[in-house]
């Protein structure tokens, strides 16, 4: 699977301001959330969790020849399996989850897998993250613009509010197509703020190359 803008700017984007020592990627396809966590920060622990078995071996073999592989592990598991064997809690956990809900598959099986919602129901993740999180832990996501309003109703039953919110839009003219959250289990004021990738076709705005350059090779 190629790498995609969602999971560089999620991985971009997430506070690290608790400095986590123990942190959790929830559906990591070929590990490039964990890798970026460990780029960014001082944790000490970076698990993540893959239910295809392909993805799940890219990942494990990313982790293993990255500069930080005694930091990184990789579960070959499902949320729910993983959320019933692991009895530890996590300051930080990111998920770039499969959301692609129209009522349409592709005729590779896989793809469809990472890329459409009942794969990973929203539901069933906010209730994963809300007992895998702790106390002073926060929760971030990427999703279409479009689910925002829905997750946040999801989140808000198990006791996660979000905390800061980032719009992404395409261009300057085009509509919003991403909603970066961050939640927790304390409420504050929420921080809402609009990112906006390109003013034209590969000429990226300086706020998305300042967010995002640490990651990319040409930028």
């Amino acid at each position: 699977m190629k790498i995609g803008t969602d999971a560089v700017l999620l991985g971009a984007w997430v506070s690290l301001k608790n400095n986590p020592f123990a942190a959790l990627d929830i559906g990591s396809g070929t590990g490039i959330l964990g890798l970026i966590l460990a780029q960014r920060s001082q944790a000490e622990l970076i698990d993540a969790i893959e239910i295809d078995t392909n993805a799940y071996e890219q990942c494990v073999t990313n982790f293993e020849n990255s500069p930080w592989a005694d930091r990184l592990f990789c579960y070959h598991a499902s949320l729910e399996e993983f959320v019933n064997e692991i009895d530890d809690q996590y300051n930080l956990i990111i998920s770039n989850p499969p959301f692609y809900s129209e009522n349409y598959k592709t005729e590779n099986s896989k793809r469809d897998l990472a890329r459409f919602v009942d794969a990973l129901p929203f539901k069933h993740l906010v209730e994963g993250v809300s007992k895998l999180l702790s106390d002073d832990g926060i929760f971030s996501v990427v999703l279409p613009f479009k689910e925002e309003a829905y997750f946040i109703s999801l989140a808000s039953e198990v006791k996660l509010i979000p905390n800061r919110i980032l719009h992404v839009k395409g261009s300057p003219s085009s509509e919003i197509k991403r909603s970066l959250i961050e939640f927790s289990f304390h409420k504050s004021d929420i921080k809402t703020e609009e990112l906006i990738i390109e003013t034209q076709r590969h000429k990226y705005t300086e706020a998305y190359i300042n967010l995002v350059k640490d990651f990319y090779l040409k930028m």
